[in-house]
């Protein structure tokens, strides 16, 4: 049996990406494909992102958690 991760908003988005590969259909709906072209994806975390996005980072977290 495998140990459910759990995201949380301080998680750096590259690191969520490799353990819920899912998670990356909703980083996109939330900030844009370009996210995934931008050097940052391994030194910003969903909070930070979700601040220069204009977006709640406690609904992305619930929305890759449920996922």
């Amino acid at each position: 049996m495998s140990e459910k991760v759990m995201i949380n908003k301080d998680m750096l988005i590259g690191d969520i990406v490799k353990v819920k590969p899912e998670a990356a259909a909703i980083i996109e709906k939330y900030f844009g494909k370009g996210c995934f072209t931008c050097p940052g994806i391994n030194m910003e975390t969903i909070a930070f992102g979700s601040t220069m996005h204009g977006t709640d980072p406690d609904a992305m977290v619930r929305d890759i958690n449920e996922a």
